[in-house]
């Protein structure tokens, strides 16, 4: 990845420099993209485990049984799939995300 500048207002930048983080600026850039990153990631698990409770399956299983055909393509369950898959898609982009923020050669301070 090569090195790239970016401008920010001298607002953000005192906030940045402001934060109880790690040393550099990059550190604490990637802190603060951690959180958020980690963030979403609860959001779009608690959305999944609402699902598995409510239709008593994961969500291969929900698409694998045709649940939405099978409820008649009710509004609701129409829905729910499409927040479900949301929330499956939202789970792996995260923990990719996450993985490529936290490890090798990109984390190094």
């Amino acid at each position: 990845m090569s090195n790239q500048t970016i401008q920010i207002s001298s607002r953000v930048a005192k906030h940045i420099e402001d934060l109880p983080l790690k040393k550099t600026t990059d550190g604490k850039l990637r802190a603060l993209l951690e959180a958020e990153y980690r963030r979403r990631l609860s959001q779009y698990n608690m959305t999944d485990r609402l699902m598995r409770e409510k239709y008593d399956l994961n969500f291969d299983e929900f698409e694998r049984q045709q649940i939405v055909k099978q409820q008649g393509y009710t509004w609701e369950v129409e829905s729910d799939a499409i927040e479900w898959d949301l929330a499956i898609s939202g789970i792996n982009t995260m923990q990719r995300k996450l993985a490529e923020l936290t490890t090798g050669d990109f984390y190094d301070d």
